[in-house]
């Protein structure tokens, strides 16, 4: 190898994304246990932590970077990441071909337990082309069901089911397309078939008051490989607005 100390700096694996961030290895990437004298120890993480994030992205201000690393390597309460911690999830970019056309589809995927061991099953799918073709229609002169349509044992359906355009107007306010069942739908019938996967990254928020994302990034020098590519301060009770965001949920 040409300069090995590139290739010992590149965060080359998810899982030694976690190892670094908890301080469980070597710079080398030789494994750390409870029995060794640098398991975990915070000098180890702060040196982990200045090169776990994407150097390139001027979004994530050095003040914010350590912060984070002042609550993650606190005396008190240190943090560290865990693999089954269900507080982070995979969003896996793909790309299926429906009508001899490429779509775009988002799978949100996590960690489910089976039997001795876990497995990544999908949770959520988001697609453009789903959100144009099944979301509830508002526009225009709203249509509705007589509220005396049970009097006429609702044979007024027929005329509310003519037009496909605006048959979402009679559906509850709350609707929520579940596009989950519609992707399988899809796939089932044979419309849509799997090309490749366009791009991964990993959402976490496992941190207290903290979420963050890892993304791959693959060029030349150091600061390669998984790294922190955004990096947000967010109280635990608004989270579920931040996960409602990713899952491009209304």
């Amino acid at each position: 190898m040409a300069d090995e100390s590139k290739l010992y700096a590149e965060t080359k694996q998810v899982n030694q994304f976690f190892r670094r961030f908890n301080g469980e290895e070597d710079e080398k990437g030789e494994r750390y246990y409870p029995k060794d004298r640098q398991y975990r120890s915070p000098e180890l993480r702060q040196k982990y932590l200045g090169i776990l994030f994407d150097a390139s992205n001027a979004g994530i201000p050095r003040d914010r970077k350590i912060e984070f690393a002042r609550d993650v390597i606190s005396d008190n309460d240190p943090v560290f990441l865990d693999f089954h911690n269900k507080e982070w999830f995979a969003e896996v970019t793909t790309l299926f071909t429906l009508n001899n056309q490429l779509k775009e589809f988002k799978l949100f995927m996590a960690l489910e337990k089976d039997g001795l061991g876990y497995k990544w099953v999908i949770t959520r799918v988001w697609s453009e082309m789903f959100e144009n073709y099944m979301e509830r229609d508002t526009t225009g002169i709203g249509k509705f069901l007589h509220p005396m349509s049970h009097e006429l044992d609702f044979m007024n359906l027929r005329k509310a089911m003519i037009d496909r355009d605006s048959v979402s107007q009679f559906v509850k306010k709350e609707y929520q397309p579940d596009y989950l069942t519609l992707f399988l739908y899809e796939i089932k019938k044979g419309n849509l078939t799997f090309k490749t996967v366009k791009e991964v990254k990993f959402h976490f928020f496992q941190v207290k008051d903290w979420y963050f994302q890892i993304s791959e990034f693959n060029r030349t020098g150091y600061n390669t490989g998984w790294l922190i590519s955004d990096l947000v301060k967010v109280e635990d009770r608004d989270k579920d607005i931040m996960r409602k965001y990713i899952y491009h949920e209304k």
